[in-house]
């Protein structure tokens, strides 16, 4: 096998995937009374026609980049982190209370901010890693239920003892940020902040380490073949912690970019509604936990739902349509995902709650 074909393979099922989902988007598009190729072009401009709407699509998949790569990674160590919704609120309104009440320049405030969302989301996630670890609490089950302890608890403090009561309006959110603890834009009048640059850079540095570092090789261990890890000498417990910290911790990283670059406030719900973290979940299952791959299929999902917008202004199509193609999306991943379950049923290789 060349090089060429190496790199092309993995994308296969990724693209296959895509196309499948299109042509279901055309289905219901033809339903729905609309003209195939006139609502795709919409949907196209909608999401880089421009480039105001360019820099708002990738501003959009920052954070999903992120919790993207935090989940793909995690899977490729062979832990299920479905709590990244939960480390990604924390992460947020960390960031949010650190650069609200630290004092210093804005621009240490900043970092301390972005240092403090990593730490939050990764602490919350090492939690449900513990629980597996000392108690074999199913690693699935905890960080789905974290989850909403962690969105109830941030939605509280922001509704009773941390709410801004400076104005009439009724929303339960923070105060808003000093505008020079902000992340800054990387074109001026445009979406797009500096942390788009910190979600490339982590999904660069991620493909590496996975790659050429010894770490990398025993996290693709552990995730492949975790018999073979076992007797190879990889400890399961400290790698899954650490492991777990680490996805949890780019979660939080999504969270707080977010809140930094551009909502400036936590409000209760918006990352919620925004669907950020299903959203990247999804795209580390796309493309195969593959960090250069949840790149990619990050900012497709995020046009889709930008572009989604775009169809409604101008089409008599709904902006479903969108919803409907990741649908299609997620029952392509979920149908991989119970043949290869199936497989290695037969096979006899499970192993706990490794992947």
């Amino acid at each position: 096998m060349n090089k060429w074909t190496k790199f092309t393979l993995p994308l296969l099922q990724p693209i296959a995937a895509i196309l499948v989902g299109l042509l279901a988007g055309a289905i219901a598009i033809m339903i729905a009374g609309g003209d195939i190729l006139q609502t795709y072009a919409e949907m196209w401009k909608g999401a880089f026609g421009g480039m105001y709407f360019f820099t708002n699509t990738l501003s959009r998949a920052t954070p999903i980049i992120l919790i993207g790569l935090g989940a793909a990674f995690a899977f490729r160590a062979g832990f299920f982190n479905l709590g990244a919704e939960g480390q990604m609120v924390f992460g947020a309104l960390s960031a949010a209370l650190v650069g609200l009440y630290m004092p210093g320049p804005g621009w240490l405030v900043c970092i301390a901010a972005i240092l403090a969302g990593v730490i939050a989301g990764g602490l919350w996630s090492v939690m449900a890693g513990y629980f597996d670890a000392r108690f074999r609490v199913n690693l699935l089950i905890s960080t789905l239920l974290l989850n909403y302890v962690a969105v109830l608890f941030a939605g509280y403090l922001v509704a009773y003892p941390l709410k801004d009561r400076s104005g009439s309006a009724a929303m339960a959110q923070s105060e808003m940020l000093d505008n020079s603890v902000w992340l800054p834009k990387l074109i001026s009048g445009m979406p797009l902040h500096v942390g788009f640059v910190l979600a490339v850079l982590a999904a660069l540095i991620i493909f590496v380490l996975l790659k050429r570092s010894v770490i990398g090789y025993e996290v693709r261990m552990l995730g492949g073949n975790p018999l073979f890890a076992l007797f190879g000498g990889v400890k399961r417990g400290p790698m899954m912690l650490g492991a777990m910290f680490f996805s949890g911790g780019l979660a939080g990283l999504g969270g707080a970019v977010e809140i930094l670059g551009s909502q400036y406030r936590y409000i209760d719900g918006a990352l919620s509604t925004a669907d950020y973290a299903w959203t990247g979940i999804m795209a580390a299952l796309l493309a195969g936990s593959h960090p250069i791959g949840t790149l990619i299929a990050s900012i497709f999902l995020a046009a889709l739902q930008t572009g989604g917008m775009g169809v409604e202004r101008n089409t008599e199509v709904p902006l479903e349509v969108g919803a409907i193609i990741q649908a299609v999306l997620i029952l392509f991943i979920s149908a991989r995902f119970t043949y290869s379950f199936l497989k290695r049923r037969k096979g006899n290789k499970s192993d706990g709650t490794a992947v």
